[in-house]
């Protein structure tokens, strides 16, 4: 069941990808992430902003499973510079029981940006019915990114990322 949910997933992403990208096929962004995905349990991500060129995350998680997905980052105690987590699907979370403030950016399916709040405190609850996915970042990575509503992400493998450097 899982592995079906996951293959889907992996589909939906490669779909986005095309049609952001009908120039270039879907090797790099979407099928590292897919790589990502099928080679480890805790896969690891570069998030960049092809709008901006700026990077958000280049070590966030995947949460992709059902248990990751909820648990998300409750229980540590803050993110670190570079650090983040993209939630799939999801388009509410809460802070409830959280020790720190983080930055939310929601995404549609094309890894468009459709909301953003920043320095969000604990024990708050933030939605937007047409998020496919949201990213958690440390707090002031939107500002310091000048990250905006319309601009398009790129998601790839960090381990492929660093190979490539």
């Amino acid at each position: 069941m899982r592995a079906k949910r996951l293959e889907t997933l992996i589909g939906r992403v490669e779909t986005a990808w095309a049609e952001m990208n009908p120039s270039k096929p879907p090797i790099s962004a979407m099928s590292a992430l897919a790589d990502a995905v099928k080679s480890s349990k805790q896969p690891r991500i570069v998030i960049r902003n092809r709008t901006r060129s700026t990077e958000l995350a280049d070590h966030a998680e995947l949460a992709h499973s059902g248990a990751k997905r909820s648990k998300g980052l409750l229980g540590r105690r803050g993110l670190g510079r570079g650090e983040g987590m993209w939630i799939v699907p999801c388009e509410a979370v809460h802070t409830f029981f959280m020790q720190f403030p983080i930055d939310l950016i929601y995404l549609d399916r094309k890894l468009r940006i459709k909301k953003i709040r920043d320095s969000v405190p604990p024990w708050r609850i933030s939605a937007c019915l047409a998020a496919h996915s949201v990213i958690e970042l440390p707090a002031g990575t939107i500002r310091n990114t000048q990250s905006e509503c319309g601009d398009i992400l790129e998601i790839s493998d960090a381990t492929q990322a660093i190979d490539q450097s």
